[in-house]
């Protein structure tokens, strides 16, 4: 297998947290995403959506999302589960992991690739070219502040964002914030105390 990733980048973040926690080996190239090496013909021809990361499998298949990744790489190294050990468990965390996609996360984006001089002319991810949108900034923010109002609501009422144990939504919801205060310049409200207090215990159970 061959991973292609970026590791400063939200996505291959989330990756790299993942991999690290478990300890997992695998032969990884760094794409020059600055530099939009993942836009051109020589690594689209490779990974067609131009994203990172990218998981090349030994079977020349290709895995271009976290969520796919994450999947084939836990069935391959269950030790230190990310993705539960339970039917319950594993449901409650891809719940977890598509909440924090929709309302959190794409909300970063929506407000960090339409407002940054960097993504004029692309302000979606991959190859199309996009014009910029500022009202898609703007709601961004709000879905983003409305979303960390309930998150701080549910981690009120347990040590975890999917339940008692330390998962893959916490890694996802940690790059969230990361990608929140240095794309957006947006930091949790000091009121939302639940939220704080997880943050420390998440970052802790990284080590």
């Amino acid at each position: 297998m061959k991973l292609y990733t970026f590791d400063p980048a939200p996505n291959p973040q989330r990756l790299k947290m993942f991999i690290d926690y478990k300890g997992i080996e695998l032969d990884a190239t760094q794409v020059n995403f600055p530099e939009g090496e993942q836009r051109t013909d020589a690594y689209k021809a490779v990974v067609p959506t131009g994203t990172v990361p990218a998981l090349v499998l030994d079977s020349g298949r290709v895995l271009s999302s976290v969520f796919a990744i994450t999947q084939y790489l836990e069935a391959l190294h269950p030790d230190s589960p990310l993705l539960g050990t339970s039917e319950e468990e594993r449901a409650l965390i891809l719940d977890w992991n598509h909440r924090i996609a929709t309302d959190v996360f794409k909300a970063i984006a929506d407000l960090f690739r339409n407002t940054n001089p960097a993504f004029a002319g692309r302000a979606l991810p991959g190859t199309l070219d996009t014009e910029q949108i500022p009202a898609l900034a703007e709601r961004g923010r709000n879905q983003l502040l409305h979303a960390l109002n309930i998150m701080n609501d549910e981690l009120s009422s347990r040590d975890y964002v999917a339940g008692d144990s330390f998962s893959m939504a916490d890694i996802d919801l940690l790059v969230s914030l990361h990608f929140a205060g240095w794309a957006a310049k947006v930091q949790p409200d000091e009121s939302l105390t639940a939220l704080s207090d997880w943050r420390q215990r998440a970052q802790a159970a990284l080590g």
